[in-house]
């Protein structure tokens, strides 16, 4: 590994762990298979996965199997171990919060770590207005409670999510997601009072972002109506639905709007939150400032917690007991999310962000500009995708992006696939990946694509 491969600040997961794509054997290999022969016996068969591997250690960029097999890592856990899998300084408060007690129920019996979370979050994200924040367990949880504080707040009680958007699993939030299978279909009937706007998607509307909402806000008008409308719930860079990045302006018009309305703008950055899109939440790349910003993934290092952050006036609006549940901000999981937060701030990774996304960039333009089945290329930071098409119709690719990350797999580098369509490839590498790995990633990457 040469010099420009390691990080100052981000530590790689230490000396027993090389930063290096290794095959001993096929992948799956023979105890990764053995494993998932008994997850086919004992886990329910709707529980899916994308690679067949026995993970026992990863950092760094790889994970590593039981079989000895090391593989790049460009998907985080989708998004989660941004600051790179078992970081150092969070290894060290979980184990020292383990040794003192592990649950005491925040609602029963509080303790300081809860309240240094909400601390921190209502200082980091956006907007200089007073805060407060609510934890929980799940993205999907916090959406829930987002929903549940605007609709208490406005005292109304419909919902807009957008095209192409994804919120969650849970009954509401299956109702808000837009993608049918696998996350809705055969699972209805859904929460009620749920509505659906059009999204800015420049690669496929043509449309300005003024032009966008325009349309978006004379249906929520028309199909809807404001005085009905407790909240607005949108990505600013959609996830599952294919990192699509709204056109200029167009957020700035949904806020406006809101505004005007009473209307709770709820930005979803649990994919895009900490450091992911090379700002600290990519509400701030749009110079948009949210009501209400829902948060997890990234947020604790690995650990599953989540948050709603918001303004006092909309957060306070619940009556005693309304928030809340027995695990919700965990005290394994705020120790674990204060060393995050303390790296995210402190470690370089949000210019690390830049940096990836500047190689990502660079390497799939240049795929792009030999190869016309790539659409599109799109996102921020270290969060970005490639759409793949049939170059004469522009039409989705679905079968050509599963071959493509079907091949990356069985060469060791872990890619996800994601868009309402089936047909684009996301890059969620950790942020502490080596540039040599990354590069190397790609190679393959470019290699599947020319093959496939």
């Amino acid at each position: 590994m040469s010099a420009t491969d390691t990080l100052t600040h981000v530590p790689l997961g230490g000396p027993t762990l090389p930063q290096e794509r290794r095959l001993v054997t096929s992948i799956p290999g023979p105890r990764s298979q053995e494993l998932i022969a008994r997850k086919a016996a004992a886990v329910a068969a709707g529980v899916g996965h994308t690679a067949a591997v026995h993970t026992v250690a990863a950092g760094g960029g790889v994970i590593v199997d039981a079989d000895g097999n090391s593989l790049i890592d460009l998907g985080s856990g989708i998004a989660v171990t941004s600051i790179g899998n078992a970081h150092p300084k969070v290894v060290a408060v979980v184990q020292e919060q383990v040794a003192q007690f592990t649950h005491t129920c925040f609602m029963v019996a509080p303790y300081e770590s809860y309240v240094d979370v909400a601390e921190a979050l209502n200082r980091i994200t956006p907007g200089d207005h007073e805060k407060k924040s609510a934890l929980f367990n799940s993205g999907a949880e916090a959406v829930e409670n987002a929903i549940k504080v605007a609709r208490k707040f406005t005292k109304k009680q419909a919902v807009v999510a957008f095209d192409h958007g994804y919120h969650g699993r849970t009954n509401l939030t299956m109702g808000l997601t837009a993608k049918s299978m696998p996350y809705k279909s055969g699972f209805g009937p859904f929460a009620s009072e749920i509505y659906r706007a059009p999204m800015s998607y420049p690669y496929r509307d043509g449309l300005s972002g003024e032009a966008a909402a325009k349309n978006a806000i004379s249906i929520i008008e028309k199909q809807v109506g404001a005085d009905n409308l407790a909240a607005i719930i949108i990505e600013p860079i959609q996830g599952e639905g294919g990192f699509i990045v709204p056109a200029a302006g167009f957020l700035a018009a949904l806020v406006e709007w809101a505004r005007a309305n009473n209307v709770v703008f709820i930005a979803d950055e649990i994919q895009t939150g900490f450091a992911r899109t090379g700002a600290m939440f990519a509400s701030e790349i749009f110079g948009i400032v949210p009501d209400l910003i829902t948060t997890a993934k990234g947020i604790a290092g690995g650990l599953p917690l989540a948050a709603v952050t918001g303004r006092s006036e909309i957060m306070d609006a619940s009556h005693a007991g309304g928030l809340g549940g027995t695990y919700g901000g965990n005290p394994i999981a705020c120790a674990a999310a204060i060393a995050a937060i303390d790296v995210f701030e402190n470690d370089g990774v949000i210019e690390r962000a830049r940096d990836i996304g500047s190689i990502l960039i660079s390497r799939l333009s240049d795929m792009q500009s030999r190869d016309a089945r790539i659409g599109d290329i799109r996102g921020h930071g270290a969060m970005i995708a490639a759409e793949f098409v049939d170059p004469n119709t522009g039409d989705p690719d679905a079968a050509l992006t599963a071959a493509v990350a079907k091949a990356c797999i069985a060469e060791g580098v872990i890619v996800l696939t994601c868009g309402t369509y089936g047909n684009v490839i996301r890059f969620l590498p950790p942020l502490s990946i080596p540039d040599g790995l990354l590069n190397e990633g790609l190679d393959v990457v470019a290699a599947a694509l020319a093959a496939a």
